[in-house]
């Protein structure tokens, strides 16, 4: 237990903020898992309806610093792969 008021502080602003980003890494694996269903399921009109609020998501998430820039990329570029071999 911290003593010093400035300490104090900062346990409670470490534990709202672990809160905000756990809900903004759940909502980067929301996103991936259903875009992976829908890939799964081949339906490529809901895919081209839903990739690119699927891509401002992960963009948004990235933004903050939760998951780094790069790593959401790869994903990203990997899922719109397969959906160009859905396409063809």
């Amino acid at each position: 237990m911290p003593n010093i008021k400035s300490a104090i502080r900062k346990v409670r602003r470490v534990k709202k903020q672990s809160l905000v980003n756990k809900s903004r890494k759940n909502k980067y694996k929301q996103a991936l898992k259903k875009m992976v269903k829908l890939i799964e399921k081949k339906d490529i009109k809901e895919i081209n309806k839903y990739f690119p609020k699927f891509q401002s998501d992960l963009m948004k998430v990235a933004k903050t610093g939760i998951i780094k820039k790069k790593n959401i990329s790869r994903k990203i570029s990997k899922i719109s792969k397969k959906i160009k071999k859905i396409n063809k």
